[in-house]
């Protein structure tokens, strides 16, 4: 493996592993946009924009577009998230130029109205197919709860309202003022020749104008508000809940990440051999989620409702026992067993490698090998994971069921 890494007079960044014993090719822009850059008036509108980057360009319709992908062989798609937008491709290495003109292509779209006045009424069915799908938006809506007036609050699909109300001026500006050259990076990894990727880039993209996009990042005040959200037409009790944890910057993630899966992997972990094993509940797991200024623990349970109330109450007791005793060497060793496993075998096609690569350098401006994570879960220590649930409780969260159950007890 060997990495590279380029600027280019505007500011675009150019990164790649280059592995030469590689059978695929695997690019992507990474934008540094997403719904914590946005307003309450524009909310969803990063990822409406990821929906007509792919209607076309000044030289491309959109037909022209999915065409042109399909006879590459590519393997493409793209996402928005709170933090970032990705467009990306996987394609045989002797496509790596073609690929890259495509992608450079439409990260200049037109933007015309008549494809932005279609691509609404698609959003908004989206919008309301998840409102429609368990749990409901509950997971937007304990993340607003939650976080409050920070930018991580903001859902990245928008509401309705929002969509409805967005006029494709304001996208336009929104793009104006997020799509700089400086605020994205160009990764690759896989068989690479780097050399073409940075002539590639300098003539797709050499000609984009920089300018300068700023971002808000700040830490999240801890939170303590419980909900219950009545919800007739479900058949299930789901629970959601959120409690701080380590950034993105922060090395305790490693350890984050560990304890999470200690405490609520979906098999193997204290919630499964609790609620999953015995019956009690269908799902149940904790994970750690870092971004930019602050990170989140979060708790997910679905369950009959006839359970429901005891159910938090057992994982208030789990998470209770983990804060004053800790874990033990034996949890901890299989714990880095299982995500030493998933790293590895995430690593394995450049596609995966591609988004390790693109999510370091968007949150860190880093290089981090296999072996550089490995070797970081292979440090933690048992006192490392007692100082995370000493800094992050797991115990203050704020938590929302939605459900057929008109109220619920707080945990004690």
């Amino acid at each position: 493996m060997e990495f590279r890494e380029h600027v280019l007079p505007n500011g675009l960044e150019v990164v790649a592993e280059c592995d030469a014993q590689a059978r695929s090719t695997a690019l992507g822009f990474f934008v540094k946009t997403g719904a914590r850059d946005e307003t309450d008036e524009v909310s969803g509108v990063s990822h409406f924009l990821e929906h007509m980057v792919f209607k076309g360009t000044a030289r491309r319709s959109a037909d022209e577009v999915n065409r042109r992908f399909d006879e590459l062989g590519a393997h493409y798609n793209a996402f928005t998230s709170e933090e970032k937008t990705v467009y990306y491709a996987a394609v045989l290495p002797e496509y790596q130029r073609p690929a890259l003109e495509l992608l450079g292509d439409i990260l200049r779209p037109a933007l015309r109205t008549d494809d932005f006045d279609t691509e609404k009424k698609v959003i908004i069915e989206e919008i309301r197919m998840y409102a429609d799908q368990p749990p409901y938006g509950a997971d937007d809506h304990v993340r607003a709860v939650h976080f409050g007036d920070h930018p991580l609050g903001r859902s990245v699909l928008g509401t309705v309202e929002s969509i409805e109300a967005l006029p494709v001026e304001a996208m336009r500006e929104y793009f104006e003022r997020r799509y700089s050259p400086r605020n994205i990076a160009l990764v690759a990894a896989g068989k690479i020749d780097f050399d073409d990727l940075v002539r590639g880039a300098e003539e797709y993209c050499g000609h984009w104008q920089p300018f300068e996009a700023p971002r808000e990042v700040r830490p999240a005040a801890a939170n303590t508000t419980f909900e219950c959200l009545y919800k007739e037409t479900s058949t299930q009790e789901y629970c959601l809940q959120l409690a701080n944890g380590p950034s993105a910057t922060d090395e305790d993630r490693f350890a984050a990440k560990l304890l999470a899966t200690v405490v609520g992997d979906d098999s193997g972990s204290r919630l499964y051999w609790e609620l999953i094993d015995t019956g009690l509940a269908e799902h149940a797991t904790l994970g750690h989620y870092d971004y930019l200024g602050t990170g989140l623990f979060m708790t997910y349970v679905c369950c009959d409702p006839d359970f429901a109330a005891t159910n938090l109450q057992r994982v208030s007791d789990i998470y209770r026992r983990v804060e004053r005793d800790s874990i033990t060497t034996a949890e901890l060793e299989q714990a880095k067993n299982k995500i030493n496993s998933r790293v590895v075998l995430s690593s394995e096609r450049p596609r995966g490698r591609l988004f390790n690569l693109g999510a370091n350098w968007t949150h860190r401006r880093e290089y981090r090998s296999v072996r550089d994570d490995l070797d970081a879960v292979e440090a933690v220590t048992l006192d490392q994971i007692a100082a995370v649930l000493k800094k992050h409780p797991l115990t203050r969260s704020t938590t929302v069921a939605i459900g057929p159950v008109a109220e619920l007890p707080p945990p004690k």
